[in-house]
């Protein structure tokens, strides 16, 4: 560090899944990114993979809110072999407990889904992820898990979404679920961002892995709000001599709006937002436009698009052609070639 200044003690340790904590490193221990650390717990050790480590754990600890002088629990030491064996095989036993402890709740007809069981890195205890619509009387449920796993029971509630963020899974668009690799904080997600954006109110596209509207679809949302700032409402009507017009759709990327009037709604009139801007100031000091062709013919001229073939493979049969004469040639040449070899000898 420059000046002499000492290294920052705190350290960003992750856990099954993407739970991440922060934890102090006491001991002066050298750590580096991908470290098996025993951290501090409620009760016994549990075990670890340092994430972070230096100043970039004070920046982490900024941006999710907590005070980096606040108390923090520490890093014992670096997990021994004996440490990770332990910590594996507790791993390895969450598969099988998760799946019998799913079959106890059934049989005492709660209405929750374990989604989850992590294990404490010591296996003294055990921490079951639920999710529910209602709140749930599982008493009976931790009686009889204990009585048969032999461990101490945790139940800790989440929401559908960070059930789909400790699950993980790849979303519709190819990619890795945000919410379990980068995404730290939910903000609440609602029909009117769709609505903004002018996309197909579907719930099954809409809608991702965890059953709520995407996250993604906040992320463009604060650019549609600008650029629908200066740009006219869908409710906008237009009166002219030929009769009301009302406005049947409109894209904000180009700047235009489509326009039908009341008793034609099939035939619809392409206009600029300064031309919809126009006819409105005119229409609030009470004066009426002859027509909205007046302003459609002049927006936009019919473009010849001609279509080049770079490649030059314009013929969908150009491997039909006979290929004979071409063989016969090749096969003239190559005698000739030998003859001549022939004679040079």
């Amino acid at each position: 560090m420059p000046a002499g200044a000492e290294v920052f003690d705190g350290v960003e340790v992750r856990f099954k899944n993407s739970r991440k904590e922060f934890f102090r490193n006491t001991e002066g221990l050298t750590l580096s990114i991908g470290d098996v650390v025993a951290t501090q717990a409620r009760s016994g050790h549990d075990v670890g993979i340092v994430t972070l480590t230096g100043e970039l754990v004070r920046v982490q600890m900024k941006k999710k809110k907590v005070n980096p002088g606040a108390d923090l629990p520490k890093i014992y030491r670096k997990a021994t072999q004996r440490d990770i064996d332990k910590w594996q095989k507790c791993r390895n036993k969450e598969e099988e407990i998760k799946k019998r402890s799913r079959e106890m709740a059934i049989i005492l007809r709660l209405q929750m889904k374990i989604s989850d069981v992590e294990f404490q890195g010591d296996g003294s205890k055990a921490t079951f992820y639920y999710t529910a619509e209602d709140r749930v009387d599982f008493r009976q449920l931790i009686k009889d898990m204990a009585k048969a796993f032999g461990i101490r029971i945790e139940m800790r509630q989440i929401g559908y979404r960070q059930e789909a963020q400790r699950l993980g899974g790849i979303g519709s668009c190819g990619r890795e679920l945000c919410c379990s690799t980068w995404l730290t904080d939910f903000r609440s997600v609602s029909t009117a961002a769709a609505r903004y954006q002018q996309l197909s109110l579907n719930p099954q596209k809409l809608a991702g892995q965890c059953g709520k509207l995407k996250c993604c679809l906040n992320y463009e949302l604060d650019t549609y709000l600008d650029a629908l700032k200066d740009f006219p409402p869908t409710d906008t009507k237009l009166y002219t001599e030929k009769g009301t017009a009302f406005c049947q759709k409109s894209d904000i990327f180009k700047g235009i709006l489509w326009f039908s009037y009341k008793d034609d709604p099939g035939n619809w009139h392409v206009l600029t937002k300064e031309q919809v801007h126009e006819i409105r100031e005119k229409n609030r000091q009470k004066k009426k436009v002859r027509s909205l062709e007046e302003y459609a013919s002049n927006n936009f001229d019919r473009e010849n698009v001609t279509f080049e073939n770079p490649v030059g493979q314009d013929s969908l049969t150009r491997f039909d052609r006979p290929r004979g004469k071409r063989r016969g040639k090749k096969r003239k040449k190559r005698r000739n070639q030998k003859q001549g070899k022939a004679r040079n000898a």
